[in-house]
């Protein structure tokens, strides 16, 4: 099992005009602690269960291009981008560029949308759920066109793309990863579109699994070729008192086939934890 970081909370001890310094100790003490994967959130304001709005939330893309110049080894991905934020041409357009200055690590994180406040707040599209999932499958099958030779025109309900023309093409075709367990809508598209899913450790873990391997038989998708992923706190607690904890819970996981646990450290802008869990978590992680 692989381990990945999610910075979620950009509201550092030393404020705004230390936050590129903290951010750039968190990513690279995370990529030496054995990290495969850095992700923010694509949010503009903080989101409720993480902090009031008012805290400090920093542009996904424009964060993920400034962990490029300073990492080496991480995938680097938006965790998840709002389909509805940016038209799915220029999203292209991001995660390629993203790839190429990052030497081929960018994966395209996304999903449906859901925070109302923030999107009326800064006048974001925000349409209602049901479009949303349209303009989602729409979004999956142009940056998957203009990740290929292709140019040819895009007409969908919602985009229309006159010549799908991408270059410099990304150094690899980035893996898409949807996020979401909804099993009628997004499990589907994670069967027909992507190369990971994202889902969260609660008790439904093992049923959501099955819908999506019943969605993989329906449109001849091998189950395996898609990677599980699951959100979870990775908190090693005070000198390690939750490690054993930690571990427990992700060697769980992996016995129900989840091959990346993904997921936030309490007080990360302290280093200390990131290193704890890659002494601790990490090597050990390897072997479930």
């Amino acid at each position: 099992m692989d381990i990945g970081l999610h910075i979620a909370d950009f509201t550092f001890p030393a404020g705004p005009a230390r936050l590129a310094d903290d951010l750039t100790r968190v990513a690279v003490a995370a990529e030496d602690a054995g990290f495969t994967r850095v992700s923010v959130m694509d949010h503009v304001w903080q989101i409720s269960v993480l902090g009031p709005p008012e805290h400090e939330m920093l542009e996904a893309y424009t964060t993920l291009g400034y962990l490029a110049a300073r990492t080496s080894r991480v995938e680097l991905l938006a965790w998840v981008t709002a389909v509805s934020y940016r038209e799915p041409g220029m999203l292209a357009k991001l995660v390629s560029t993203l790839d190429v200055l990052s030497g081929g690590r960018a994966m395209l994180g996304i999903g449906a949308a859901w925070n109302g406040d923030e999107a009326r707040g800064l006048g974001l599209s925000f349409p209602p759920t049901a479009e949303r999932f349209e303009r989602l499958e729409e979004t999956l099958q142009i940056v998957r066109q203009m990740w290929s030779e292709s140019e040819e025109p895009y007409a969908g309900t919602h985009y229309q793309l006159e010549r799908t023309l991408n270059r410099p093409q990304p150094l690899r075709t980035p893996p898409i990863l949807i996020g979401g367990g909804g099993e009628k809508k997004t499990l589907r598209l994670v069967a027909q579109y992507a190369q990971a899913c994202n889902l969260f450790a609660g008790p439904d873990l093992e049923h959501k699994l099955d819908v999506l391997r019943g969605h993989c038989e329906a449109v001849g998708r091998d189950y395996d070729e898609i990677e599980k992923t699951v959100m979870v706190p990775l908190d090693p607690g005070e000198k390690g008192a939750k490690v054993d904890e930690l571990l427990t819970q992700l060697q769980g996981l992996a016995k129900l086939g989840v091959q990346e646990a993904h997921g936030w450290v309490p007080r990360v802008s302290e280093i200390t934890p990131l290193e704890l869990l890659g002494r601790e978590v990490v090597p050990a992680a390897k072997a479930f």
